[in-house]
């Protein structure tokens, strides 16, 4: 185990020369697509691991910027800054917020989803948006081109106190508001105290770990036999 997890823990920290020199082709390591290039420089977190300069990152890991750090997402055809004190996860052209602010610059229709909500280009070219969740108080504002926010309508239908529609229309240089709790329901329990990261991303994260404490406290530990009366 020794040998293994240090091996294992290079392979999320960053990329090596050869692969960001790769990256053009959209090609990394042993064949595998990279998703995007984060670029930061110090505080900076993927699933849990500080960042180098320049890391890869897939679909399906956890960026977190602390205070006082932001980072960049290069794309194809695409650029997120990410703002300090904020945690997001990289998906397939999307990215899920969960808390924070981003700004994303793209043609190829790059989308940002908050819980039930997306904020989607209208169209195919360049544009340029901002999202900020904070206090489930949701922020979309539009700095070139216009963006759809969407919900999805199988998570909560709209109700007659809320009135809240399945969607809207941000134009270019205006800027709405969207209560999170009202158009998504209430928030998920909190999976602990003191932290506020969305607790399907904690046990997700969680789980390989708990397999590998186990591993080594179950197999490390033999057990011995009850003492009986018989054979004290």
């Amino acid at each position: 185990m020794l040998l293994i997890v240090p091996v294992s823990l290079l392979g999320q920290t960053g990329l090596s020369q050869t692969e960001l020199s790769q990256t053009g082709s959209g090609q990394a390591g042993q064949g595998q697509t990279v998703a995007a290039v984060l670029h930061a420089q110090g505080g900076v977190w993927i699933n849990g691991y500080e960042a180098q300069d320049s890391s890869a990152v897939f679909p399906g890991d956890l960026l977190e910027t602390k205070v006082g750090s932001q980072a960049t997402l290069s794309l194809d055809g695409s650029t997120v800054l990410i703002q300090p004190e904020s945690v997001a996860k990289l998906q397939n052209n999307l990215l899920e917020l969960d808390h924070g602010s981003v700004s994303v610059g793209t043609s190829k229709s790059f989308k940002v989803r908050v819980n039930c909500i997306t904020v989607v280009p209208v169209l195919n070219e360049w544009t340029q948006y901002d999202v900020t969740n904070l206090n489930r108080n949701i922020q979309v504002a539009a700095r070139k081109n216009d963006v759809n926010v969407e919900r999805e309508i199988d998570l909560k239908k709209p109700s007659p106190e809320t009135g809240a529609p399945h969607g809207s229309t941000v134009h270019e240089a205006e800027q709405k508001s969207f209560n999170e709790s009202e158009i998504c329901g209430p928030p998920a329990r909190p999976a602990g105290a003191g932290t506020s990261v969305n607790p399907k991303w904690i046990a997700a994260g969680a789980a390989g770990a708990g397999l590998l404490v186990c591993v080594l406290l179950c197999r490390g530990t033999p057990t011995k036999p009850p003492i009986s009366p018989s054979a004290p």
